[in-house]
């Protein structure tokens, strides 16, 4: 009998996105779905990057370099440059977005059964690239208490074995919108050249900072060999679906690992490349009213989700994410049954259990993820239907809508 692969059989399925069904299946209903379980930017992708390539002028469609456009790469410098990043075109390998800089790096970093250590809860799909690249990921717990703050160094020492090879940070942070800062970063450099580790460090929402500012991996000092930038325009310019991202790395021998699977996928996409050339020349303030907009969303949500019994949200310095803990036993089952079963003046709202952004079984089963990428009128109607789901849910459970603590 055929069998698929042991790779495939381990594959995660999204925990992002295997609801998908259930929400299907509410519209057919007529039931309206507010989308708060994926990270899809409801800010128009700003239009002088779609018109720079519906006026590109073009005869054939060809590839590119397989490290990206020479002509993009020399503009991102310009970019790195302004966010305090010192590199050459050289250093930087476009991507097919910012996963297949994640696969690319490990692929090249990380030889089969090398571990990785990755503060949960973590970005879902780390665990798939790590499948993918037959890499074992090592959770060590962060703390909705303390907002998720990075680990104390003693859970990383405790967690390294001859096979650690890397730490895996996502900053700020997605799920949980955390926002390193510079004195955890300087934590993690001891770390890493402690033990002669990788650290992969995902910068997708650096421009999405309101408590504070970013410090980029690239800015550590005297661990060059050691930092692997991954990189996005999906998020930043409101353009996930351009698939462009980019791998950045001091370290020449990784650099030219990274190439010879660049060039074994040809090139990154030719269109969107003009669009994220583009996008390097739009106006230094046009984060300001984009982040200004994410951080009032935000506002609201944290404002509404610790007003309701039961419900704690700490207040995330960055991205545009943030976890909350329900008074409900298993949000798997919570965030199923409110597209399912519940509905509120005709509408619901869709979320993402937990659990899936965490490597350690069985925790999380009572938090969720929310993306505030809803404008505030919708985000508020979610927040209503959501905290009239509680009262009824906790009804069918028959159980306390109060949770005492107990020490």
């Amino acid at each position: 009998m055929l069998t698929i692969s042991h790779r495939g059989q381990q594959m995660p399925a999204s925990p992002i996105r295997k609801l998908v069904p259930y929400a299907e299946a509410a519209k057919k209903k007529g039931v309206r779905v507010y989308h708060l379980n994926i990270g899809q930017p409801d800010i128009e992708t700003p239009k002088p990057i779609l018109d720079a390539v519906r006026n590109f002028d073009f005869k054939v469609l060809e590839y590119s370099h397989s490290a990206g456009n020479e002509s993009y790469r020399k503009k991102l410098v310009k970019y790195y440059e302004k966010v305090g990043i010192d590199i050459s075109y050289q250093q930087i390998i476009v991507t097919t977005g910012g996963s297949e800089a994640i696969l690319f790096g490990f692929m090249s970093c990380l030889d089969a059964g090398d571990e990785v250590i990755i503060p949960e809860p973590f970005y879902a799909n780390y665990n798939g690239f790590a499948v993918a690249a037959d890499v074992v990921v090592k959770p060590i717990p962060s703390h909705i208490e303390n907002g998720f703050a990075l680990p104390p160094i003693e859970e990383f020492e405790k967690a390294i074995t001859p096979k650690t090879k890397g730490i895996v940070i996502c900053n700020p942070n997605n799920p949980t919108g955390y926002l390193y800062s510079k004195e955890e970063m300087e934590r993690l450099k001891k770390i890493i050249t402690k033990h002669n580790l990788y650290l992969f460090s995902d910068e997708a929402y650096r421009e999405f900072c309101y408590d504070g500012k970013h410090f980029s991996a690239m800015e550590l000092t005297d661990v060059e060999d050691h930092v692997i930038l991954m990189d996005t325009i999906s998020k930043r310019y409101s353009a996930c679906g351009g698939r462009i991202g980019a791998l950045v790395t001091r370290n020449k021998q990784v650099y030219d690992t990274v190439i010879k699977f660049a060039q074994a996928r040809l090139s990154p996409p030719s269109f969107a490349q003009i669009l994220a050339e583009a996008a390097v020349d739009l106006p230094d303030n046009y984060f300001d009213t984009t982040k200004a907009e994410y951080q009032r969303r935000r506002d609201v949500l944290v404002k509404r989700l610790n007003a309701m019994p039961g419900v704690f949200c700490p207040n995330p310095g960055g991205a545009f994410y943030a976890m909350a803990q329900l008074p409900v036993d298993d949000t798997d089952d919570f965030c199923q049954w409110l597209l399912e079963s519940f509905s509120h003046k005709n509408q619901t709202v869709m979320l993402a259990p937990a659990s899936g952004f965490y490597g350690t079984k069985g925790s999380g089963k009572n938090e969720v993820r929310l993306a505030y990428v809803l404008n505030v009128e919708d985000l508020n109607k979610a927040m209503d239907c959501l905290e009239v789901a509680l009262k009824e849910y906790k009804t069918l459970e028959k159980k306390p809508l109060y949770v005492e603590e107990t020490n």
